[in-house]
């Protein structure tokens, strides 16, 4: 029975490891999701899909990785970025995740799932039958034989839907007339550091792992791509640009000082080098060389709006907040109030704590939320807006917003139910409160049915 449990405690590990989101953060940037969703499109409608359906979304972690889990959402850990030398070496492992969304391999996980547990509990059954024959040994025997191939089953079921993966992401690249270059050159570099960390590559080995050995990937993707007409398409250079824009500002928000330093010396006065430097400088609180590499960048180009986004987040989180209105102001005119910018706007206004400025502060903000309401922050500031000004309805309803976009679903409820005893009866803010409270509600029942011991636990 205990290899039994052993083998249920690893499906357990293997399905929810392919589900970490809620374990993680997420990283916003304005400019990276731009460029993810601008680098995407093609393929996402290459795919069949609508491009503004499907979200690129970057995960804090330093692993290369990057994972569909459930619906139309692709996750990219900050790792792989640093990774890849290139824009069109994302756009392969983003060609890839996409098969598997098209393949509803989330869903259907739990087939290989379910084909696995059906060997495991015959080959246990068979070994519950040999041990009341008398035959201890042999029932292990057939229990162990059992779980290893039940494991081999799940096994290959992962892998058939990685080369399906694989199969899909090289037509979407081959439709969108992307090469597939960049894609091989990253399969590449997953096989070296598999042969630096000693991972085999033989077939025995093989049979354990959830992917394809990266060696026979190579090969297969490279006889498809080779002959694509894309094969010799150039990359695009724009992209290429802005690729090594977003890679710099994500080093030098994510990694220490001292590396970013290292890997962007003063002695390299390039975009992507001030980029990479002015965060690095505003981590290690060296507000004025911060600045001094925001106001480089700003004197090149004037009307870059990441650029005095940059210059306004520096001045706001450095107490700084009556001089970075003016270029978050600038920014958000130059984006069409892109909403996490909007929001940092909105938040600076309220920092002023002049009251003159909080009437601009909530059209902002309002703005943020109505291209984006999942922005905890927007509505957080929002609510601070209308408590300052005495709504304290609408207050309690941005709070639920907030509240429950951070998994805190009993203050969500409090927040929303409050909210609704309070706002017009009928009104659109009347009818969001109470999808508020029942959103809540709901996802508090499915948390106790997931955990229903700790439940009875506290109603005790």
């Amino acid at each position: 029975m205990r290899i039994f449990s052993h083998f249920v405690a690893l499906f357990a590990l293997v399905v929810f490891a392919a589900q970490p989101v809620s374990a993680q953060s997420i990283l916003r940037d304005a400019e990276t999701e731009a460029f993810l969703r601008e680098i995407s499109a093609p393929l996402v409608e290459a795919a069949g899909l609508e491009p503004g359906n499907v979200d690129i979304v970057l995960i804090n972690d330093p692993s290369i990785n990057a994972f569909v889990a459930g619906g139309q959402a692709v996750y990219i850990h900050s790792g792989l970025i640093d990774a890849a030398d290139t824009a069109n070496e994302v756009q392969g492992v983003i060609a890839h995740e996409l098969g598997h969304v098209t393949g509803g391999h989330v869903i259907r996980i739990g087939e290989g799932y379910q084909a696995a547990t059906t060997i495991s509990i015959l080959s246990m059954l068979a070994g519950i039958g040999a041990a009341l024959a008398g035959s201890g040994d042999a029932a292990m025997g057939i229990m162990a034989a059992g779980q290893q191939a039940a494991l081999g089953k799940f096994l290959a079921f992962s892998r058939t839907q990685e080369a399906s993966a694989d199969a899909a992401g090289a037509q979407y690249l081959s439709k969108a007339g992307i090469t597939g270059k960049g894609s091989l050159a990253f399969f590449g570099k997953l096989l070296n550091m598999e042969f630096r960390r000693g991972i085999s590559q033989s077939d025995e080995a093989g049979f354990y792992r959830t992917h394809p050995l990266s060696g026979d990937r190579i090969s297969k993707l490279r006889e498809v791509y080779i002959v694509d007409p894309a094969w010799d398409a150039p990359l695009d250079e724009e992209w290429e640009r802005k690729f090594q824009r977003v890679k710099a500002k994500l080093h030098g928000y994510v990694a220490k000082p001292e590396f970013t330093y290292r890997d962007y010396p003063e002695s390299d006065t390039s975009t992507p080098a001030l980029l990479a430097r002015a965060y690095a400088y505003h981590k290690d609180a060296r507000i004025e060389r911060a600045l001094e590499a925001a106001d480089m960048l700003i004197a090149r180009e004037p009307e870059d709006p990441y650029f005095l986004e940059l210059k306004g987040q520096v001045l706001l989180e450095s107490g700084r907040v009556e001089e970075a209105v003016i270029p978050l102001r600038q920014a958000v005119e130059l984006t069409r109030s892109e909403p996490l910018i909007a929001s940092m706007l909105g938040h600076a206004l309220i920092a002023t704590e002049d009251e003159s400025n909080f009437e601009e502060a909530e059209q902002v903000l309002r703005a943020a939320v109505g291209r984006d309401r999942y922005n905890p922050f927007a509505w957080y500031q929002l609510g601070v807006v209308y408590a300052a000004r005495g709504d304290m309805a609408r207050a309690r309803l941005a709070s639920a917003e907030q509240q429950v976009m951070n998994r805190q679903y009993p203050l969500a409820l409090r927040s929303a139910q409050a909210a609704e005893a309070q706002l017009p009866y009928g009104s659109p803010d009347w009818l969001r409160a109470q999808d508020i409270a029942h959103e809540a509600r709901a996802l508090m029942e499915q948390l106790c049915e997931m955990n229903r011991a700790n439940c009875q636990g506290r109603r005790r």
